[in-house]
């Protein structure tokens, strides 16, 4: 393989003319003088159209690269501007990084990466960015994925629920496709006008798709789903199905519980020692002793579409 293959795996870059290395002692960093190459030259940084050339803007600029092991390296090259039909006056496109971005390809989707598998510090150590930083890689990053790839589609069971962060102060309205488990859309506030914005966008003929709808019990929810999709069935979460059989068994405790002792009370002493084989029987005693400290919930078994068992909640106490 040539230094010049080489050098361009190790920056992760294509469709670029690597012209020289040099390495900064002082500052311990590889630069890497590059240029596009010669189809790639001249183009619009926002559309990619070939354009007329403006001037050569603002000098030469550098980008941040992958490290090479223990040590920084950067891209550097000339970065003119070129006047677009449709966007104006702009910078010209880079075969090796995003418009107006100051990291490689190759850093963004490592550090998107890195983003969804470990800690805030485990990122920001590694790949030495403020975790500000890491924020607007992510944006880039997604708003890429987002453009190719349709999330909405072919979407038939689908699950609706919001989370807390900020502490409990803030939420996230968050939609997830249930046969392929993953995050289809989110949005803040918990509210009807932000899960009619999901159906907005959704549209009413992929609408008339879905086939099932689970929520909780919100009454609201249940409201736009019979609006917005009428062949839709609405499916109870398996949290909130336990938690309202655990609080109504609660109840039915609590109410034998206070029932058991007055009924004992009406039942006739018994002397001391072992009670005569002929002694009458203190039924609300018994029923009272039995349910001191009893506990329980109903067993639930959710399986999936396959028939197979995915868990069960157990009666317990």
């Amino acid at each position: 393989m040539r230094d010049v293959s080489l050098w361009g795996a190790l920056l992760g870059v294509e469709k670029t003319v690597i012209e020289r290395i040099e390495f900064d002692e002082d500052a311990d960093v590889v630069v890497a003088h590059v240029r596009p190459t010669s189809r790639q030259r001249s183009r619009c940084g926002v559309c990619g159209r070939r354009c007329a050339g403006y001037d050569l803007g603002a000098g030469r600029r550098t980008w941040r690269a992958l490290d090479l092991g223990t040590v920084r390296s950067v891209l550097e090259a000339d970065a003119p501007r070129v006047t677009c039909r449709e966007h104006g006056v702009v910078v010209a496109a880079v075969p090796w990084a995003r418009h107006d971005a100051g990291h490689t390809y190759a850093f963004d989707e490592t550090v998107a990466w890195l983003a969804t598998q470990s800690s805030k510090s485990t990122v920001t150590q590694l790949m030495r960015i403020a975790w500000r930083t890491v924020g607007s890689i992510i944006t880039r990053v997604w708003a890429d994925v987002d453009a190719q790839h349709d999330r909405l589609a072919g979407l038939r069971r689908i699950g609706i629920d919001e989370i807390s962060y900020k502490r409990g102060f803030k939420f996230l309205m968050v939609v997830v496709d249930h046969d392929t488990r993953r995050l289809v859309w989110a949005a803040p506030g918990r509210t009807s006008a932000t899960v009619r914005e999901f159906f907005n966008l959704l549209g009413e003929e992929r609408c008339a798709q879905i086939t099932h709808v689970s929520a909780d019990g919100a009454d609201f929810i249940d409201t736009i789903v019979a609006q917005t999709c009428p062949n839709a069935v609405r499916v109870a979460d398996p949290f909130h199905v336990v938690k309202w059989a655990t609080d109504a068994l609660d109840e039915v405790r609590r109410g034998a519980w206070n029932d058991a002792p007055a009924l004992a009370r009406k039942e006739p002493r018994r002397g001391r020692g072992r009670p005569r084989s002929d002694a009458l029987p203190r039924p609300g005693s018994e029923r009272a002793r039995a349910l001191k400290g009893a506990q329980g919930c109903p067993v639930l078994v959710v399986e999936e579409p396959g028939g197979a068992p995915r868990g069960a909640i157990t009666q317990a106490g």
